[in-house]
Formats: structure tokens, C-alpha cells, sequence
């Protein structure tokens, strides 16, 4: 069995680095919430050194509050601003001789995106409007995943090893009660669940069937490197090689 096992960087974050040697795909922040062009270079350039595969990480405009304040844009705001930070990227990836994979929106603009048919649209359309191969990741059988779908462009259906789900299968809020998970042994044994049977438990006691394609990693957790290191160990015991697509 493969996993993808991907983690979002370029944050501000000091183990950017270190979690580069784990994983096999980086999501790395493109100015809006997080970042800017040096540390996008930096984390490219790390990216190329280990191997992993480079995304671009486009948020809502919100370096106040990390990308994670609800806005009501209109369709084509979004559209545009997606352009941007894409390209963004892209140029500063494709001038150290390598080539962006995936995208991955951050924070709200990610999970408002997972239920709005419109949003999920122009986030899509901006990702195969920059290049078509391009895969387009979002949460397990979110609208995101659906507007990839209509676009013809490939997609990565993303699981989570510390959020807390609904039974919708949306994630718990961040402002709410159960929506991040701080034991690392309940986090395992979730992470599991979802890559080896496709199915998480709600915090109603429900489970829902899930396609993890993917797992993220949160790189700004205060324990990241380490919940990144126990991860990959047991996904190794599990037998679950961890790869790019």
C-alpha cells in the first residue's frame, strides 16, 4: 500500500527543513497568509534537495488571522487571487529547475471551498487555467474535489491525521470542541483507520467511508516534527510506503 504524506510549509515555522527529510509533499504558503518570495526560495530550494514533490498553498487574503477569517468573495476575486499565488510559485520553482505538482488552498478558503459548489469552481478552474496536469487537492469527498472532477483536472482526496470530522465528513471547526486531536496515539489509530479500511469516526461515534489519497500534517503544530516522525515510523511497520503520486 502507498500514502501521500503531505504537510503545509513556508509558515514561519524553524523544522521546515527536518519535516522535508519525512514527507513526500510539500504545500508551501504563497503570501497571503503566510510567506513570502524569500522563504517561498528557501523552502523550493529544500523541496528540490530532498525530493519531495512542491504544491502551492493559496489562502484567502489574511496574514491577520493565518488565512482562517470567513470572507464572502465574489467567484472571479477568487479566481484571480488563485492566478497570483500559483503563479507565484510556479515561477520561483520553475527558475530552480523544478516543476509544481499539486494545489492545496489553506484554512478557510480550503474548507469553505469543500462545501461551495462556486468556490470549489473558481479555485478549480484557476488551478487547470495555470496548467492543466496539475493535481488538485482537497478534503475527501468535498465539492472541491467534485469542481477538480468537472474540470478534468486529476485530484488528491486529503485525510487528516489531528482534525476532528462531522459526521458530514467536513472537519469539526476550529472553534469548537473536538476539532484538533493531542493525543498522538488517537491520531494514529484515526490515521489508520482512514488509510487502511477508508473510514473515520465522527465525533458523533458514526464512521464514514473516506478516500485518503493523501495525509496531512499541520507544520505549524507545536509538535509537528516529532508527530511527523511517529507517523512515518508506523506507516513504515504498517508496510504503507509513503510516495508522491
Amino acid at each position: 500500500m502507498k500514502i501521500d504524506f503531505n504537510a503545509d510549509l513556508g509558515e514561519g515555522m524553524d523544522s521546515d527543513r527536518e519535516l522535508l527529510q519525512l514527507i513526500s509533499s510539500a504545500n508551501i504558503a504563497c503570501g497571503f497568509h503566510a510567506g513570502d518570495a524569500e522563504t517561498m526560495l528557501r523552502t523550493v530550494r529544500w523541496a528540490l534537495e530532498f525530493g519531495v514533490a512542491i504544491g502551492a498553498h493559496p489562502s484567502f487574503p489574511d496574514r491577520e488571522n493565518f488565512g482562517r477569517t470567513a470572507m464572502q468573495l465574489a467567484p472571479e476575486t477568487v479566481y484571480v487571487q488563485t492566478l497570483y499565488q500559483i503563479g507565484a510559485l510556479a515561477a520561483i520553482t520553475n527558475a530552480q529547475g523544478g516543476r509544481l505538482a499539486h494545489v492545496k488552498p489553506h484554512g478557510m478558503l480550503y474548507n469553505q471551498a469543500a462545501k461551495d459548489p462556486a468556490l470549489a469552481d473558481a479555485i478549480a478552474r484557476a488551478v487547470k487555467d495555470v496548467d492543466p496536469t496539475l493535481y488538485l487537492v482537497g478534503l475527501a469527498g468535498s465539492e472541491l474535489i467534485r469542481a477538480g472532477e468537472r474540470y478534468g483536472l486529476s485530484t488528491r482526496q486529503e485525510v487528516f491525521a489531528d482534525r476532528g470530522y462531522q459526521r458530514d465528513g467536513m472537519l469539526v471547526p476550529r472553534n469548537q470542541s473536538g476539532a484538533l486531536i493531542d493525543s498522538d496515539e488517537a491520531a494514529l489509530a484515526q490515521t489508520l483507520a482512514m488509510v487502511l479500511h477508508g473510514k473515520v469516526r465522527s465525533l458523533d461515534g458514526s464512521w464514514i467511508q473516506v478516500q485518503a489519497d493523501t495525509v496531512c500534517l499541520h507544520g505549524d503544530g507545536v509538535h509537528a516534527l516529532s508527530f511527523a516522525r511517529y507517523l512515518r515510523d508506523n506507516f513504515l511497520q504498517h508496510n504503507i510506503k509513503i510516495t508522491a503520486v
